[in-house]
């Protein structure tokens, strides 16, 4: 947790609470659409001028067809699946709203019945130490 801090300090103009909403959606969903015993592997990965945020499982994953719009609002993959496990169908919407809005990007990648990949990047301060000055 002390190294979210620190990197939260760095992601250029977002309060750090609504960055942790956007990390902590996607980690809820990685845990709620999981198989028993899965993993959910978290990786936060400060680049040259972004942080890349990626949350893996080894869930039930998402179809080929439905990936293009689960950051879709309101949409849900398997609308059966989603009342059964609960969901709106605004959570991505809004992870991909915070993100975009700062600059960022969003990706999913997924293999059905072998987990999926959530990840998204945001923009670090420009420091001294990367080829500029504290903004």
């Amino acid at each position: 947790m002390e190294f979210m801090r620190q990197l939260s300090q760095e992601i250029a103009r977002i309060d750090r609470w609504v960055w942790f909403y956007a990390y902590f959606n996607l980690i809820d969903n990685a845990i709620q659409y999981n198989r028993e015993g899965g993993y959910v592997d978290v990786r936060i990965v400060p680049e040259e001028t972004h942080a890349r945020i990626s949350i893996s499982d080894s869930g039930l994953g998402i179809p080929a067809s439905e990936l293009p719009f689960v950051w879709d609002r309101l949409y849900r993959v398997e609308k059966s699946r989603s009342r059964q496990l609960g969901g709106t169908g605004l959570g991505l919407a809004i992870v991909r709203q915070i993100v975009e809005q700062h600059g960022g990007v969003v990706e999913a990648m997924s293999e059905e019945g072998i987990g999926s990949t959530f990840s998204f990047t945001l923009p670090l301060r420009r420091t001294e130490g990367r080829g500029g000055t504290a903004s």
